[in-house]
């Protein structure tokens, strides 16, 4: 995803889940798996936020075949520059978890 108004919507629309690092927003949708990853300011300069998107997108990429299909936005959280990858996937799962994301 990459326009505004696919961010806007989904923010607006889809419910979200909370972890330390990382917040998940998503809406279950049939036959389409779209993805976004976001890192505000606050994570950091720009070296940070691209590290926090690409933590995010590398574990994506690893629980895709896992996922069901529907509409997703990673958004990174200060803490994620902060801790171990170990962390961050223990993190990454339980949003997933929480959201019903991962299928059965």
């Amino acid at each position: 995803m990459k326009l505004h108004k696919e961010f806007s919507y989904l923010y607006n629309k889809a419910k979200n889940f909370h972890s330390s690092s990382v917040v998940l927003f998503f809406i279950p949708k049939d036959g389409v798996r779209r993805v976004g990853f976001t890192a505000t300011k606050k994570v950091g300069n720009a070296v940070k936020r691209n590290r926090a998107k690409r933590r995010m997108r590398a574990l994506f990429f690893q629980y895709q075949e896992k996922l069901q299909d529907g509409l997703y936005i990673f958004v990174a959280k200060q803490k994620i520059v902060e801790i171990d990858f170990s962390h961050v996937e223990n993190d990454f799962k339980r949003v997933l978890k929480k959201s019903s994301a991962l299928k059965s």
